[in-house]
C-alpha cells in the first residue's frame, strides 16, 4: 500500500520513521511512543481521532501486504510492536466502554447462536444499504464503494488471523470453510476481493488497496483496526469469532439493497454482481458462525464466551455509528468522505489536490 498522508503528529512521525533510509532508532521511538500515549489520554474519542486511527492502520498495514518503500523487517520492530500495543490498549478500552454487550447466554451453541440471531434481528442502526436502494446518487454510490474498499479489498484477511488461533475441532473447521469461499474457493476470478474490485471498476474508480485511504473518515479506519485487532491478539480470538458471527448475520439483507440501488441507476449484473454473491452466500455463512464458529468455539472454551458477545457487538455498535455519518451527510447534501475529492467519480485521488481541498475546508490533512 502506498504511503498514506499524515493526519497529525504521532502519525506523521510515523512515517517519517518509516519512510526514513535509516532504522528508527530507539529514541526516536521511545519519543513517539511517548507522545502517542499522551495523545491518547488528550483525545476526545479515540475511535473518530484521525491522527491515532491512521497511525494504527498503518502499523497494522505491516502485518498484511506492507506499505511501499518500508522495509518487510520493520513488522516486527519492537519500538513499533510496542507502539502498536500502547494503542491498542487505548483504542480497546474505548471499544469496551462504547460498545453496549447484552446480557450472555448459556455457553452453549444453540443458546449462543439464537443470542447473536436476536442481536442481528434487534438492530435499529440506520440503514444505509435502503437509502442506497431508494434515494442514492452515482456519487453517493461511488462515496459508498470508496468507504468499503478499506475492508472489502482485502475481504477475509483479518478474520483468518485466527485460523491458527483457534483449538482444532468444529470451530475452526467452520472458520475455514467460511473463508475458503471469501476467497473464491481456490479461483482467483471468485475471490470476494476480485469481486468487489469488479464493481469499483464498474463506477470508474481505482481498485489499488488504498488508493483513496487519505479520504477514508478516522471511524471508517476504527472499524478496520477493531477486526485487526480482534485477529492479531490470540486473546481475542474469541473476539474475532463474534465479529465474524455478526458481520456475516447482517450482510445478506442489506447486499440485496445494495444490488436493488444499483441496478436502480442502470448498472447491470457485472457490477451487482458481488453483492448478488454475498446475499446468498452470507445467508449460508450466518449459519455456519453463529452455530459452528461462534457457538463450537464456547462450547470448546466457555470462557471466551464474553468476548464472543463484545466482538459481535462491536460490528453492529460501529456499523451503527458509521451509518449515522454516512446518512446524515448525504442527507445534508455533502460528501460522507473525510475530505471532498475533486469530482468524486475521479479514477485517481491526486495527492495535491486532496490536500488542496482538505486545506480549503479548513480539515487538517
Amino acid at each position: 500500500m502506498r504511503i498514506p498522508a499524515p493526519r497529525g503528529p504521532v502519525s506523521a512521525s510515523l512515517l517519517d520513521l518509516l519512510t526514513s533510509p535509516e532504522t528508527p532508532s530507539g529514541d526516536a521511538l521511545a519519543d513517539l511512543a511517548k507522545a502517542a500515549r499522551g495523545a491518547c489520554r488528550g483525545t476526545a474519542d479515540i475511535l473518530r481521532d484521525d491522527d491515532l486511527q491512521l497511525t494504527l492502520f498503518c502499523l497494522y498495514e505491516l502485518h498484511y501486504s506492507g506499505l511501499d518503500t518500508v522495509p518487510d523487517t520493520l513488522e516486527w520492530h519492537p519500538g513499533l510492536v510496542g507502539l502498536r500495543l500502547d494503542l491498542e490498549k487505548a483504542f480497546e478500552a474505548a471499544l469496551r466502554s462504547a460498545v453496549p454487550v447484552p446480557a450472555l447466554p448459556d455457553p452453549t451453541s444453540e443458546a449462543v447462536a439464537a443470542e447473536l440471531f436476536r442481536m442481528a434481528a434487534d438492530d435499529d442502526g440506520p440503514s444505509v444499504s435502503r437509502f442506497v436502494a431508494a434515494k442514492a446518487t452515482h456519487e453517493q454510490l461511488q462515496e459508498f464503494l470508496i468507504l468499503r474498499s478499506v475492508y472489502q479489498l482485502k475481504e477475509a484477511d483479518p478474520h483468518s488471523w485466527a485460523i491458527p488461533r483457534l483449538p482444532v475441532g468444529r470451530a475452526k473447521a467452520a472458520l475455514i470453510e467460511i473463508q475458503a469461499d471469501e476467497y473464491g474457493g481456490g479461483r482467483p476470478e471468485r475471490m470476494h476481493s476480485h469481486l468487489f474490485a469488479v464493481t469499483m471498476q464498474g463506477l470508474d474508480l481505482e481498485t489499488e488497496y488504498g488508493w483513496y485511504l487519505d479520504a477514508i473518515p478516522a471511524l471508517t479506519l476504527a472499524s478496520s483496526n477493531a477486526m485487526s485487532l480482534f485477529g492479531l491478539n490470540r486473546r481475542l480470538r474469541g473476539a474475532i469469532a463474534g465479529h465474524l458471527a455478526a458481520f456475516e448475520m447482517t450482510s445478506s439483507l442489506p447486499n440485496s439493497f445494495y444490488a436493488r440501488g444499483f441496478r436502480r441507476l442502470g448498472f447491470d449484473d457485472t457490477v451487482t454482481y458481488y453483492f448478488d454473491e454475498h446475499v446468498e452466500a452470507d445467508a449460508v455463512h450466518e449459519q455456519i458462525a453463529a452455530r459452528d464458529l461462534a457457538g463450537g468455539l464456547v462450547e470448546a472454551e466457555p470462557a471466551l464466551l464474553a468476548d464472543v458477545m463484545f466482538g459481535a457487538a462491536t460490528v453492529l455498535a460501529l456499523d451503527a455509528l458509521m451509518g449515522e455519518d454516512q446518512l446524515m451527510a448525504w442527507k445534508e447534501g455533502r460528501s460522507a468522505l473525510r475530505v471532498q475529492p475533486a469530482g468524486a467519480a475521479a479514477a485517481a485521488l491526486d495527492r495535491v489536490a486532496l490536500d488542496r481541498v482538505a486545506l480549503a475546508s479548513g480539515v487538517t490533512p
